[in-house]
C-alpha cells in the first residue's frame, strides 16, 4: 500500500541518537523542529550539514522545485520525532527534486550525494557539467528578496533589493563618513541659516541682482537639514527589516516607507532648486553686467525666476516619485535617487548638475567679459573703476565657494558612473558563494577592488 511505502522510505529506527533542537536558520520553518545526527551522509552536527547545504542554495534559491526546500532540510537536517523514530527524504520528493531541478545542478555544477543516488533514477542522476563555464547574470539571492509588488529592483532582478549594509565600504570606514557627513551637515546649516537670518534682519539690503544668494540659502538650508536628520536616524529610514527568516536587512526602494519618500522629496526638491537658483543668480549678475539691466528691471521678471526656481524641481520630484525611483543611502541615512539605478542617476543628477554648471558658468564669464569692458571706459573714474572692481571679486569669490564643490561633486558622480559596474562585478564576485548565487566567471581571478 501507499502508507506502507511511505513508511518504508520515510521512516527509520535510530536508537544511538536522541531528538535535538533544529539550529540551523534555512530549516527552521519546516513543519518539524527536532533533529538527529548523524544524518544518513554521516554529518555529526548541525553545523557541518549547514555547510554542506550551502551548495544547493542556489536550487532553493530559485525555487526549481515546489518541494525542494523541504526536501534538502529532511536530507540534511533530517526529522526525529521521537527517541528512536526519525524521517527522512521520500524517494517521490527526490525523484521530483532531480527531474525538475536537472538544468540548475548542471548549471551550477552541483554534485549529488552518494547517500542520495541510489534514491534517483538512472536518466536523473546528476552529472557535474564540464562545459565551458559562462557568466548567467545576477540572480537575486533569497536573503535578498523583498516582497513581490513592491516595484523594487537590484541589479536588473526584480523583487530584490541591496543589503542595507553597504556593498563597498569596510565597517570602520562607513563610521567615519557617518560623522563626516553629520559635521559637514551642522556647519553648513549653520552658515545657510546666518545668511538668511542677515536677511531678515534688514530685507531691503539684499536686492536684485544678489537675492538670488537668500533663496539658494534657503535651499540648502533645507538641504542640510535633511542629512542632519539622517544623520540622527541612522539606517532607520534607508533600509527595511528583512522579510525572509534568512534574509538580511536591505535598503529600502522606492515609495514603500512613507519616511524615505519624505526624505526625498525633500532633499532631491530643495537640491534641484538650489542648482536652478545659481543659474538663476548667475543670469541677474549677467544682466546686470552685459545689458546693463537696473535692480527695478531685474526684480520685475522675479515672478519668472520663482516660477522656474520651484517648478521645474517639483516636475522632476514627481516624475521620479511616479517612476518609483526613491532610494535609500545606507551611509548618510537619508533617501535619494541614482545611488543603484545608473539611468536615474545620469538623468536627474548628472544631467542637472551639468546644465547648470555649463550655464552659470557661461554667464559669469559672460559678466565678467562685459564689466571689464566697463572698466576699461572708465579707466579715469576711480571712485567708479573702485566699485566695479570690488563687485566683480564678489561675483568671482561666490563663484568659486560654489563651483569649487559642485564640480567635485560632479567628477565624483561621473567616476562613480564610469565605474560602478566593476564595483557591482566584484561584489558579486566576492558575495556569490555567501549568498549560493552564480558567480561572474570572467571575474574570477581579479583581485577585490574596493
Amino acid at each position: 500500500s501507499h502508507d506502507s511505502t511511505f513508511t518504508l522510505s520515510c521512516c527509520a529506527a535510530h536508537s544511538l541518537f536522541t531528538c535535538e533542537p533544529i539550529r540551523v536558520h534555512r530549516c527552521l520553518g519546516m513543519p518539524y523542529n527536532m533533529t538527529f545526527f548523524p544524518n544518513m551522509m554521516d554529518h555529526y552536527d548541525q553545523d557541518i550539514a549547514a555547510a554542506s547545504m550551502e551548495p544547493f542554495m542556489p536550487l532553493v534559491n530559485l525555487n526549481c522545485s515546489p518541494n525542494v526546500h523541504h526536501f534538502l532540510c529532511q536530507a540534511f537536517i533530517p526529522a526525529c520525532i521521537g527517541e528512536n523514530t526519525v524521517f527522512r527524504p521520500c524517494r517521490e520528493d527526490c525523484n521530483t527534486v532531480l527531474s525538475d531541478c536537472k538544468e540548475n545542478i548542471r548549471i551550477f555544477g552541483i554534485t549529488w550525494p552518494p547517500e542520495l543516488h541510489d534514491w534517483a533514477p538512472p536518466e536523473t542522476t546528476p552529472v557535474t557539467s564540464t562545459s565551458t563555464k559562462r557568466d548567467l547574470g545576477f540572480w537575486c539571492p533569497l536573503q535578498l528578496k523583498t516582497k513581490p509588488g513592491l516595484g523594487s529592483s537590484f541589479l536588473g532582478a526584480q523583487d530584490c533589493a541591496p543589503p542595507c549594509s553597504n556593498m563597498y565600504f569596510k565597517p570602520g570606514d562607513i563610521i567615519f563618513a557617518k560623522s563626516f557627513v553629520g559635521v559637514c551637515s551642522i556647519i553648513c546649516l549653520g552658515a545657510t541659516l546666518f545668511t538668511f537670518l542677515t536677511f531678515l534682519i534688514d530685507v531691503k539690503r539684499f536686492r536684485y541682482p544678489e537675492r538670488p544668494i537668500i533663496f539658494y540659502a534657503v535651499c540648502y538650508s533645507f538641504v542640510s537639514l535633511m542629512y542632519f536628520i539622517g544623520f540622527l536616524l541612522g539606517n532607520n529610514a534607508a533600509c527595511t527589516k528583512a522579510t525572509h527568516p534568512s534574509g538580511v536587512d536591505t535598503v529600502v526602494l522606492g515609495s514603500q516607507s512613507k519616511g524615505c519618500t519624505l526624505l526625498f522629496m525633500l532633499l532631491y526638491f530643495f537640491s534641484i532648486a538650489g542648482i536652478v537658483w545659481w543659474v538663476i543668480l548667475t543670469i541677474t549678475w549677467f544682466l546686470a553686467a552685459g545689458p546693463k539691466w537696473s535692480c527695478e528691471a531685474i526684480e520685475k521678471k522675479a515672478m519668472w525666476f520663482h516660477f522656474a526656481a520651484w517648478g521645474i524641481p517639483g516636475v522632476l520630484t514627481v516624475m521620479l516619485l511616479v517612476l518609483n525611483k526613491v532610494e535609500g543611502d545606507n551611509i548618510s541615512g537619508v533617501c535619494f535617487v541614482g545611488l543603484y539605478d545608473l539611468d536615474a542617476l545620469r538623468y536627474f543628477v548628472l544631467a542637472p548638475l551639468c546644465m547648470g554648471v555649463i550655464i552659470g558658468l557661461f554667464l559669469i564669464l559672460a559678466g565678467i567679459v562685459s564689466l571689464n569692458n566697463v572698466r576699461q571706459v572708465i579707466q579715469h573714474d576711480e571712485h567708479n573703476q573702485e566699485k566695479l572692481k570690488k563687485f566683480m571679486i564678489r561675483i568671482g569669490v561666490f563663484s568659486c565657494l560654489y563651483l569649487v564643490p559642485l564640480v567635485t561633486l560632479l567628477a565624483c558622480y561621473t567616476y562613480e558612473q564610469s565605474h560602478r559596474s566593476t564595483w557591482e562585478k566584484t561584489w558579486i564576485h566576492d558575495r556569490c558563494q555567501e549568498y549560493s548565487i552564480p558567480c561572474p566567471h570572467e571575474h574570477s581571478n581579479q583581485p577585490n577592488q574596493r
